[in-house]
């Protein structure tokens, strides 16, 4: 992943803010919508390409167009920094490979242990019963 050259394809749009705020709300554009199209990028492979589709693909468009909003800020610039952060965290996580499981066999002492205890127990409960006669 070359990030640099990530940076210089996303595409930033100013748009006014919603919620409460009072007169500036209504004045500044100050929440910062993220568009970044996977299929369009050339800094990822392809295999990358697969594995950031296949995790993110409730996250992503039909079209493969990822889209973040942040409008955490007052600043425009501040909240390009975070939505831009953001993006790259997002990246991150989706581009790790979990390592493959191995199940583990169950130790032979563990085995003769509980066997013991079975034995143990039943001779117990055998010593209970009235003898015969």
């Amino acid at each position: 992943m070359k990030t640099d050259l990530l940076l210089t394809e996303l595409q930033y749009k100013a748009v006014r803010s919603s919620g409460a705020g009072g007169q500036n709300v209504n004045k500044v554009s100050s929440k910062v919508v993220l568009t970044f199209d996977l299929n369009a990028s050339q800094a990822l492979s392809e295999e990358q390409k697969i594995l950031i589709s296949e995790k993110l693909a409730t996250k992503l468009t039909s079209e493969n167009i990822l889209i973040l909003n942040c409008d955490e800020d007052r600043s425009q610039l501040k909240n390009k920094e975070i939505v831009t952060k953001r993006f790259l965290e997002i990246l991150k996580k989706a581009l790790v490979v979990p390592k493959k499981r191995k199940p583990t066999s169950v130790p032979k002492s563990v085995i003769e242990k509980r066997i013991k205890d079975k034995k143990t127990n039943s001779e117990v409960k055998q010593n209970r019963k009235k003898p015969e006669i």
